[in-house]
């Protein structure tokens, strides 16, 4: 019988900007399998540090260990966040989904606080799962992200921003990335 790879970790969800809706993977994962979300105090006009301050919080809340599952604007966060904060050995790795290039000039004005892209890599495992046509995000901008991280990359072929209108529903098999990542 397989261990549960959730045993003695948190599972948090970094949504992005704006939030994942009821039909985004990352809340039917919330739904299935209690992980917790982090809540922002603003979805609309993201500011980093306090997304940053935010994560802080939710990871002092116990002493468990954490992984980090971020889509767009949430990779964004842990990059900013790994970087600055002294609590990153509570981290055990992180599930990056999306991340969108917030240094392109037609980026809403809403996330032109979070440039320019932090690329330190980061202290803890992570993977990073793009798409081929992400409207956000080139595939060649998104495999730098992943290089300057430390992130081992892969594509998803052609799925967008890799969201509710993906068409992913609950995908099974980004959960088995996170697993082994887990593990």
């Amino acid at each position: 019988m397989a261990t549960d790879p959730w045993s003695g970790v948190r599972v948090l969800i970094l949504p992005g900007w704006l939030n994942s809706g009821a039909a985004h993977w990352q809340s039917r994962w919330e739904a299935l399998h209690g992980f917790e979300r982090v809540e922002q105090a603003d979805w609309q006009w993201p500011r980093r540090g306090d997304w940053m301050a935010r994560l802080d919080e939710v990871l002092l809340e116990r002493d468990t260990p954490a992984l980090l599952v971020a889509h767009s604007l949430g990779c964004q966060l842990v990059a900013a966040w790994a970087a600055h904060s002294r609590h990153t050995a509570r981290v055990r790795g992180a599930l990056l989904v999306a991340p969108p290039d917030v240094e392109r000039a037609d980026m809403p004005p809403q996330v032109a606080g979070w440039r320019p892209i932090v690329r330190t890599p980061l202290p803890f495992a992570a993977e990073l799962i793009y798409s081929d046509d992400d409207p956000y995000c080139a595939a060649e901008r998104a495999l730098g992200m992943a290089a300057d991280w430390g992130a081992r990359a892969e594509s998803l072929g052609a799925a967008g921003h890799v969201n509710a209108e993906s068409g992913l529903g609950d995908w099974p098999a980004g959960m088995a990335r996170l697993a082994a990542l887990a593990r």
